[in-house]
């Protein structure tokens, strides 16, 4: 029995021994270094690849005189491209500004950037602003316009595009087709000043103009449009406007847009002050339309008679319901009465209470045109009843 134990404890000692032996062995066996799989190339999907945006250059080739910009690229070349409505960026040496592609000035808000393509050659302005001044270019300058967003301002567009035609036929009146009325509101004296197209533009719209202007013995005009040189090469020489400017009785002034600038200021003080150098008789206000400068010129004349801002709104939209039959209290008249709003507000600083419109007219008419308060006070007595 003693053997047996003892033979038993010799087999567990061994079968303990080899057990602890082949634990060592492992842990000293060092590990053996897996080599990492060879990178696989894998191919890009094509979506996630950024396609390089769509982008035009062009060169100026014109400016005009309200420092909007003419391309060598044509109407029809940057549509192969971009779509109405779009958002693009445009390049203009160090400068960058985004605007839509529309078809007019009054497409987007006073002082914007615009790409408009409603004539031969695309152009490059700002609305009722210098765009060559602001940002540095001439003829010669190249621009280049890359897409932004497609379609990002098309909404906006279709509130504000207007059409119009050129037909009398088209309009219920022969002072509608003209854009010709007087000017109302306030304390105005009923038909001493009016506003209208150009009776001298030598378009369809100049022989109504001028058979109108006739009718109410207009005895002055300020043309806020034409210099000599422009008119001569469109006015009848045989209308009754022929006849008031041989006589003297109409002044020129080649008037921009830009109603920032002192080149509109010193020239709406030359304006003013030809009427008030012989203020009998009625007189004309215009420009080409009728719309914009003559737009602004009126409303500051009828704010010193005494008109309310909603007055003032709805002489200047009156232009755009003659010409378009934009309706009062849609979308679309909200959108470009601002307009004249925004004048009043850019010229004034700063937001200002509606029924102070008159007091804003005087300060911009003393302290940035360089009226005296005498000739504001005279101007006034002459406008009211």
């Amino acid at each position: 029995m003693k053997k047996i134990f003892i033979l038993l404890l010799s087999i567990i000692l061994i079968f303990s021994s080899c057990t602890s032996t082949k634990t060592e062995v492992v842990e000293e066996v060092p590990a053996i270094a897996t080599p990492a799989p060879a990178p696989v190339e894998q191919a890009v999907p094509e979506a996630a690849v950024e396609a390089e945006a769509p982008a035009i250059s062009g060169t100026i080739i014109e400016v005009s005189k309200y420092g909007n910009t003419y391309l060598d690229t044509t109407t029809a070349e940057l549509l192969e491209t971009f779509a109405l409505g779009d958002v693009v960026e445009i390049s203009a040496g160090e400068n960058v500004v985004q605007a839509p592609v529309v078809t007019s000035y009054s497409d987007v808000d006073n002082g914007s950037p615009l790409v408009k393509v409603d004539g031969e050659n695309v152009e490059v302005a700002l609305s009722y602003a210098d765009f060559a001044s602001t940002y540095g270019v001439a003829v010669g300058s190249e621009l280049t316009i890359t897409l932004v967003e497609q379609g990002g301002y098309l909404a906006e567009y279709q509130v504000r595009h207007l059409e119009r035609t050129d037909v009398r036929e088209d309009y219920p009146s022969d002072e509608v087709f003209a854009n010709f009325r007087a000017l109302s509101g306030g304390n105005l004296q009923e038909n001493m000043i009016y506003r209208s197209c150009n009776p001298g533009l030598g378009d369809a719209r100049a022989p109504y103009a001028d058979a109108l202007i006739e009718e109410v013995g207009i005895q002055k005009v300020v043309n806020l449009a034409d210099s000599d040189e422009s008119l001569l090469m469109t006015i009848d020489p045989f209308s009754y406007y022929a006849t008031l400017y041989e006589n003297g009785d109409v002044v020129l002034l080649n008037m921009g847009v830009d109603y920032r600038t002192d080149d509109f200021k010193a020239k709406l003080k030359e304006g003013i002050e030809f009427i008030l150098a012989d203020p009998t008789g009625p007189v004309l206000i215009h420009c080409n339309e009728g719309k914009d400068r003559a737009g602004m010129v009126s409303a500051l004349i009828e704010a010193l008679a005494g008109a309310s801002m909603d007055e003032i709104v709805a002489d200047y939209m009156t232009s755009y319901e003659n010409y378009y039959g934009v309706e009062k209290g849609t979308e679309q008249y909200d959108a470009i009465s601002s307009i004249i709003t925004d004048f009043f507000t850019t010229i004034n600083g700063r937001p200002f209470p509606q029924d102070q419109v008159k007091a804003v007219a005087e300060t911009y008419l003393t302290t940035q045109v360089g009226l005296s308060e005498e000739q504001v006070a005279t101007l006034e007595s002459l406008i009211v009843k």
